[in-house]
């Protein structure tokens, strides 16, 4: 196990090298992000996911999100970028807004029972969009075990994950450690399923018709 202190330039150079050959490999890495620290994989490795899920103790019915590092990079992962997607990406991404979207059939990933769908952001952290901008998207859930704290720190996630990840970039504590927003785009009309760190009137000045679930 390495850790790598982010906030030297070197270390950090030398972090992101070994964390993205760990990914390579089909290893787990801990990132810091601008919600919470993550614990992540190549999203396109089932063994890698897999073995991502059994850190943390979570079972397949909680499908495993993606990290992304462009907008680019959405439109070859989803099976259509609808105007309402494309507003809410433009609007909030980089920045705490996961969108639930149909991707590609053709995608060769395994996130666990996700019946044709995927969690996907673009995270505001500049150490994570340096790492996926080399490894590509990553299947990142937060960097604890299922049911604790997420992890705000590094330490915090190495007391929970111990030796279950190869490479630890520790990027100092999370300046907001609420969680991302989750909206459902897969249906007409767009659908906030967790609120989190982008607020139901924020969505709404781009997308006025959005909404919470029925019976909220």
């Amino acid at each position: 196990m390495q850790r790598f202190d982010c906030s030297d330039e070197a270390e950090r150079s030398r972090g992101l090298t070994a964390a993205a050959a760990v990914v390579g490999r089909g290893e787990l890495v801990v990132l810091p992000t601008d919600t919470v620290y993550g614990l992540g994989a190549d999203a396109f490795d089932g063994d890698a996911v897999a073995g991502l899920l059994a850190a943390k103790g979570r079972g397949r019915t909680m499908p495993v999100p993606v990290l992304i590092g462009s907008w680019r990079t959405l439109d070859g992962l989803i099976d259509r970028v609808t105007p309402q997607v494309r507003d809410l990406t433009q609007a909030f991404w980089p920045g705490g807004l996961t969108l639930v979207v149909r991707h590609v059939p053709s995608l060769r990933w395994d996130l666990g029972d996700a019946r044709g769908t995927v969690a996907v952001r673009m995270p505001l952290h500049p150490v994570a969009i340096e790492l996926l901008g080399r490894t590509g998207p990553m299947a990142v859930s937060s960097a604890n075990i299922s049911g604790q704290p997420p992890a705000t720190t590094a330490d915090e996630a190495l007391t929970q994950l111990g030796g279950a990840a190869e490479v630890y970039l520790d990027g100092g504590p999370c300046r907001d450690a609420t969680p991302s927003t989750i909206v459902d785009c897969t249906g007409d009309v767009p659908v906030v399923v967790r609120a989190g760190a982008v607020t139901l009137e924020t969505l709404r000045e781009v997308l006025p018709l959005i909404r919470e679930p029925a019976g909220r």
